[in-house]
């Protein structure tokens, strides 16, 4: 759809475009890593695919905020990727890595689908969401055909049909006599265990390949922390004998040189920071027992407060991008 009258992008619109800009602008770079490095020519394919809607939403992002004379975000460039860098990640990885990130982009994409007005900003928006959706699929299909996507749990489940007439049914802080998961709790503690281990694993690698020592400790503290979340969601499934399952040949190789640079590294971070954040908030709103709500509400605290850490050294090292700001006019008014 064209539109009748050119009007000005949105506060919601130049967002998501700066959003998309600097996204993209490093999964290009991500990407372009992993394809050097791919064995398997059917999960070279999907690398390959999501590199291609990468570059068209960069490119497409850049257009339109070019059009409306924003200005252009640094984001990620050659300078911070060494595609000839050996290889940290296996094959496997690189499937769950992408997957994971599909699934952020479906949610994030829909998020600004749902703030914008302008027809371009829209059909940015629409087309992203889908080839989000489309890499997802091709992901999983080849996770599928290799026996290597990993299901949620099976459970056996009530044959009735019924309401909750006690209060009780919340449960409360202590392990005494609190009814099971059910299968709308399970569903969120187990997509946040495969979030956490994409994390846990992302991190491993970059802890050993990170150029500064601020920056490998920080990785290491993330790991740290993504640990401890998987084992702590993998036991409230446990205490209700309901079976974890874990994806394997997740490996991350010997390299310490670095594929990446450090201001990559901190960025990639911040993203993983800020999907756990949502994921919680989403996840604690969805449950109905006492003790899972308030783990979530715990473990948020811990990442934000890990993630404020994370914003104070890419700022000592000015890396980090600042946001299209609103023109202070007390600065005018005080002339």
């Amino acid at each position: 759809m064209k539109e009748k009258h050119q009007t000005r992008l949105t506060s919601s619109e130049i967002a998501a475009l700066w959003s998309s800009f600097q996204n993209n602008s490093m999964s290009v770079c991500v990407f372009k890593y992993f394809i050097e490095h791919v064995e398997d020519e059917e999960i070279k394919s999907v690398i390959k695919y999501a590199l291609h809607i990468s570059e068209e939403s960069l490119s497409l992002s850049e257009k339109i905020l070019k059009d409306d004379n924003q200005p252009i975000p640094i984001g990620f460039k050659d300078e911070d990727v060494n595609p000839n860098a050996p290889r940290l990640y296996s094959d496997t990885y690189y499937l769950y890595y992408i997957k994971n990130m599909a699934k952020v982009g479906m949610s994030v994409y829909g998020v600004a689908l749902a703030t914008s007005a302008k027809p371009s900003v829209r059909n940015l928006l629409s087309k992203a969401i889908q080839s989000s959706t489309n890499l997802y699929n091709k992901t999983s299909d080849v996770l599928l055909s290799k026996g290597l996507f990993v299901r949620p749990p099976y459970v056996s489940t009530t044959n009735e049909i019924d309401f909750i007439e006690q209060k009780s049914y919340k449960g409360g802080l202590l392990n005494i006599n609190r009814r099971p998961v059910n299968v709308i709790e399970i569903t969120h503690v187990y997509a946040n265990i495969e979030t956490n281990l994409v994390g846990q694993v992302l991190l491993t690698g970059l802890t050993q390949v990170a150029k500064s020592k601020e920056v490998r400790k920080y990785c290491n503290k993330g790991k740290d922390i993504a640990t401890k979340h998987v084992k702590l969601f993998s036991t409230i499934l446990t205490d209700d004998d309901v079976p974890v399952p874990m994806p394997s040949d997740l490996n991350v190789f010997n390299s310490t040189i670095a594929p990446f640079s450090d201001k990559l590294v901190m960025f990639q971070t911040a993203l993983l920071i800020q999907s756990s954040t949502s994921n919680y908030a989403t996840a604690a709103a969805a449950s109905l027992r006492t003790d899972i709500v308030t783990t979530y509400v715990r473990l948020t605290t811990e990442v934000t407060g890990f993630a404020n850490d994370g914003v104070n050294i890419m700022i000592d090292n000015s890396w980090l991008e600042e946001p299209p700001q609103v023109i202070n006019k007390k600065n005018f008014s005080n002339q």
